[in-house]
């Protein structure tokens, strides 16, 4: 009896953290979803050994989605969703020290993926060359203007630096490279510091996310540790928000103590809606005293924030407590055990938002919403 009580009361005690671990469902009206997983389905995405191709750098061909599908981009054309994934080989150990490439899969439903059986984008002996080999291209986020121009910002990794790179494509297979896109600005202050993830700014247009323009000019929210702007005329070569000292404004930080402790790295294509700007970001929780003990140490886990429609840099609010976390096996097993729900591709389809995220920096999975907003 004595056993079981105590049993009992440990169980008890656990009640807290095991609530805490939940997402946030109850969402305020300007925030998006909540987003579910549809049974059964998940992951839509893993590695493949059995298909290669030919590597115009090595000469040769490799399996160049053997070892992870993860961290996805998306998009809509002609009436299905397309999901441009990263796709790591085998010719490194550990993240970071393989080399990427972007694979294509196409769905009707969103869901059932179709898989190309070779990489749409890639390193090759190009203009690019000195960016992106030999680590490769990484991490999409792919928007589309109205008139049907893809565009798709990634990260260029040469394992030196990591630079935020664009593309512009028209079927979402032939892509055209422009560079990185701080090059030119402030005669390249910013070209060579680490830069990554970029969220342009769209708007649901007659069922579609597309690309909006503020005041004239393109809009993006972008980077790793803190949440950075930029502007643009042509969504190519972009000019960061700077301070009055001429350095990186700050738009937003990570929190001691909540679970976006360590980095608020943004995600998807950011969204003006009529309550503000909503930006869905990935949130990384710190080790030691200033994370939240309410998630794993290291853990991503996936935010929301509000900025003024006004002003896209001026920040309004947050949500406290994540939206989505990692609960399958799946999402806390593979190259990131900690666990990751790292959002990158949002699309609006048949009435839904579908969230394409990645696993645990090993697969790919979606989630649903649906469409009405409160």
């Amino acid at each position: 009896m004595k056993k079981l009580l105590t049993i009992f009361c440990l169980f008890l005690l656990l009640q807290p953290e095991i609530r805490a671990q939940e997402p946030l469902t109850d969402l305020p009206d300007w925030a998006i979803g909540p987003f579910v997983r549809p049974k059964g389905v998940n992951p839509i995405i893993s590695p493949d050994t059995k298909t290669r191709f030919y590597d115009p750098m090595q000469k040769k061909k490799v399996d160049w989605e053997s070892n992870d599908t993860f961290n996805p981009a998306a998009a809509v054309k002609d009436g299905k969703v397309y999901v441009l994934y990263r796709a790591e080989d085998k010719s490194g150990v550990g993240i970071g020290h393989r080399t990427s490439r972007i694979g294509l899969a196409e769905s009707k439903d969103g869901i059932t993926m179709k898989r190309r059986s070779s990489p749409v984008f890639y390193p090759q002996a190009d203009d690019q060359q000195e960016f992106e080999w030999p680590g490769g291209c990484e991490d999409p986020r792919v928007a589309v203007t109205e008139d049907g121009t893809y565009v798709m910002f990634y990260t260029q990794w040469n394992k030196k630096v990591p630079r935020l790179g664009a593309a512009t494509s028209r079927d979402l297979v032939k892509w055209e490279k422009h560079g990185p896109i701080f090059q030119d600005a402030y005669n390249g202050k910013f070209h060579d510091i680490a830069s990554k993830s970029a969220s342009v700014l769209t708007t649901l247009k007659d069922g579609k996310l597309v690309i909006t323009k503020h005041q004239g000019k393109y809009w993006m929210y972008w980077g790793e540790n803190h949440v950075y702007g930029a502007v643009s005329d042509n969504l190519t070569d972009w000019t960061p928000v700077v301070n009055e000292s001429g350095e990186l404004k700050e738009l937003v930080s990570p929190r001691k103590g909540y679970f976006d402790s360590h980095l608020t790295e943004c995600g998807p294509p950011a969204i003006l809606t009529d309550k503000g700007i909503v930006l869905l970001y990935n949130g990384k929780n710190l080790s030691g005293e200033d994370s939240d003990p309410n998630y794993t140490a290291n853990s991503y886990c996936a935010g929301q924030m509000l900025f003024s429609a006004d002003d896209p840099s001026v920040f309004l609010e947050r949500l406290d407590r994540p939206f989505f976390v990692p609960t399958e096996s799946f999402e806390k097993s593979g190259q990131y055990p900690a666990g990751t729900v790292f959002i990158e591709g949002l699309v609006y389809h048949q009435d839904k938002w579908l969230l394409y995220y990645g696993c645990a920096d090993s697969r790919v999975a979606v989630a649903t919403a649906d469409g009405e907003q409160k």
